[in-house]
């Protein structure tokens, strides 16, 4: 018999159009020489990694050193895709529990470095466009939640055509012999064995997956068949795993395969794998010592908890009157009042369930009632124990802490309990934007509505980008992050990922950050936010908005997929009214509606320097500028009239800055 590392390219060099049969039930250094590694991924005997543990963006991706036939060669594009079986054990281990997740991939691609891939929640081998420029099937292992992508949940198994928004998705688990289904969570560090069976002429993908050691179950997990997967089959493809992280280190790791395009694959012998914890993270096993050292710290666990309940009980009763965590410098610069935690715990009902108002990429959001105050307020609990949680807790309080406007969020305090972040702001009764347009609301949004809010968020954003001593880019404009208020007035929120720049500075970051189908073109190719970047996502939402969808459409033709693209292909048709949202037609005036949609291509103009600023949009919806010099994609945008009817009243009055 072959050895496993030499067995696989035997088979392949012998015959390259026969059949490919093989298993590793390990990896040592010697079956390099089967793979082709693209950046950080590599051989850690006896597994692949795929990423490092540095604080860095990462992605790695492993493939099969040469193609494998799809189609027999000289067949049309139609012709009959071939089938296979696979099977393979693989573990994904955060470093800190609650940190973001991102997962791995089992890919099929034709080219080893896809374009324009971004690291995260990429998986490293997508990019932020709707489709990415290449034939690509992938079945995604996510142990995040992404909201932007539609995602119910942060652990789920996903099949994936040239997109990171997946087709079909099921929460991560398998279905015992009493068909009771049994989650699996792919982020605790222990082994999953995944199968997939991919049926060519069918255009079928079947997912099961179990933890390493239960058998195989008998009902499968996910299961996607549309005639659409052979569009995304080349005649030739590389067959392997990619996975990618940001700052936060989370170690994927493959640690078996079996593959065969003839028939079932080899069943994989899972009872000598490497078992991954927290406590070895570097790779190793827990060694016999370990486990005695670990027994011995079991004991002296359970004297330290008997000593900490007695501490609590002797705090809880008075005796112990120091403060719950030092104040640090940075926490007295801010204006926003510091609340205890004890207060907010009260005010939440101990950060229950039913004050849950939803949750997202940066923690969960609580509605509050503080002692003394009729008014309910929201407490986002950021999400923590990492720096990077810090740093973002840190850039809302600096930015927003020392804004004030009438369309911003108003942050009104701040908690800081060891590593529990807290922002305490506005209760917004009517929810966000996209609530009143998508998910099919109770009620729909009117388009005089509508329009009052985009002038209200622009208002914010004009503030932000002119209105201060500083530039503040937002860099997450979208309609989900524009909050209304009890009168359905809007206010911009969530200010995470806010930077703030001198007037005139020029911006760099190393970080991709924002919303799928709202970043701008170059920020998705050089991650360097400005105050343009932020125009361009706000003239997605003057779109979604004004057309009633969301920037990007799945099961729609490809060229209508991305709403942009679609607008301004109707704009050059001269028939740009098709694109209004038909739910509101008879209520707006056909003038209005042209104006709001010009100006939003106007604003997602691709070359940064003709969007228009944020003054200039402003004036145009307020009805305070009558003609704006050409910056729509061909030509100019000169509304005649007044988009909004302004409240005198209201607008009238000066913006109160804060002292400094």
């Amino acid at each position: 018999m072959f050895p496993a590392t030499l067995l696989l390219l035997f088979l392949h060099l012998a015959a390259p159009s026969s059949a490919l049969d093989f298993i590793f039930n390990s990896f040592p250094a010697a079956a390099a020489a089967n793979f082709t590694f693209v950046t950080h991924a590599r051989i850690d005997p006896p597994v692949i990694r795929f990423t490092n543990d540095s604080e860095d963006l990462t992605n790695g991706r492993a493939f099969l050193p040469f193609r494998i036939p799809f189609r027999l060669p000289g067949s049309s594009a139609n012709a009959t895709t071939t089938s296979f079986s696979t099977q393979f054990v693989f573990s994904i281990l955060p470093q800190i529990a609650d940190s973001p997740g991102f997962g791995l991939a089992f890919v099929l691609s034709n080219t080893t470095t896809p374009p324009r891939v971004v690291t995260g929640q990429y998986f490293g081998v997508f990019s932020t466009s709707p489709r990415t420029v290449a034939p690509l099937v992938a079945v995604e292992f996510d142990t995040g939640r992404n909201t932007e992508f539609n995602e119910e949940n942060g652990n789920h198994v996903g099949v994936d055509l040239n997109s990171v928004l997946s087709e079909k998705t099921e929460l991560a688990g398998y279905y015992d012999s009493n068909s009771q289904f049994v989650e699996v969570d792919m982020r605790s560090g222990q082994n999953v064995h995944a199968w997939i069976e991919f049926d060519g002429p069918g255009n079928e993908i079947n997912v099961t997956i179990a933890p390493a050691g239960v058998p195989r179950p008998a009902r499968v997990l996910l299961s996607y068949k549309n005639p659409a997967v052979a569009d995304y089959i080349a005649p030739e493809m590389f067959v392997g795993f990619s996975a990618s992280k940001t700052e936060w280190v989370e170690v994927q790791r493959l640690l078996a395969w079996s593959f065969s395009d003839e028939g079932i694959s080899k069943d994989i012998n899972t009872t000598g794998l490497p078992v991954f914890r927290p406590e070895n993270l570097d790779g190793s096993s827990l060694s016999g010592g370990a486990v005695a050292g670990i027994a011995v710290g079991g004991v002296v666990a359970v004297v330290a908890a008997a000593l900490l309940i007695s501490w609590i009980w002797w705090r809880k009763n008075g005796n112990f009157d120091e403060e719950d965590d030092d104040i640090e410098d940075w926490e007295m610069e801010y204006w926003p009042h510091k609340y205890s935690y004890e207060e907010l715990t009260v005010a939440t009902k101990g950060f229950s369930s039913e004050e849950l108002l939803g949750s997202g990429g940066f923690g969960r959001v609580y509605r509050a009632k503080l002692v003394g105050n009729d008014a309910d307020m929201a407490v986002k609990c950021v999400s923590h124990d990492s720096q990077q949680g810090l740093r973002e807790f840190m850039a809302e309080i600096s930015s927003i802490g020392r804004l004030q406007h009438k369309n911003l969020v108003q942050l009104k305090g701040w908690c800081r309990k060891r590593n529990e972040l807290m922002l305490v702001y506005d209760f917004m009764p009517n929810g966000s934007l996209n609530n009143w347009i998508f998910h099919n609301p109770r009620k729909l949004l009117c388009w005089e509505g509508r329009k009052r809010v985009l002038a209200d968020v622009a208002e914010g954003l004009s503030y932000l980008h002119h209105g201060w001593d500083q530039v503040v880019v937002h860099r997450d404009i979208k309609s989900s992050n524009v909050l209304l208020d009890s009168d359905l007035r809007g206010r911009l929120g969530d200010f995470g990922l806010a930077k703030l720049y001198t007037h005139g500075q020029v911006p760099s970051t190393t970080r991709v950050v924002g919303t799928l189908g709202y970043l701008a073109p170059e920020v998705a190719t050089m991650a360097s936010p400005t105050a343009a970047s932020d125009v361009y996502s706000f003239g997605i939402v003057l779109l979604e908005v004004s057309c009633g969808r969301k920037p990007i459409e799945m099961g729609v033709e490809d060229e209508e997929e991305l709403l942009m693209d679609w607008v301004r292909r109707r704009y050059l048709e001269g028939r740009i009214l098709e694109v209004a949202d038909a739910r509101i037609e008879g209520e707006y005036v056909v003038g209005e509606m042209e104006a709001v949609l010009k100006l939003g291509l106007s604003c997602c103009h691709p070359d940064p320097g003709r969007r228009p600023t944020m003054k200039e949009v402003t004036a145009v919806l307020l009805g305070e500028r009558a003609e704006m010099e050409p910056r729509d994609m061909l030509s100019g945008l000169t509304p005649k009239h007044s988009i909004i009817d302004r409240d005198e009243d209201e607008n009238e009055q000066e913006n109160v800055l804060l002292p400094q």
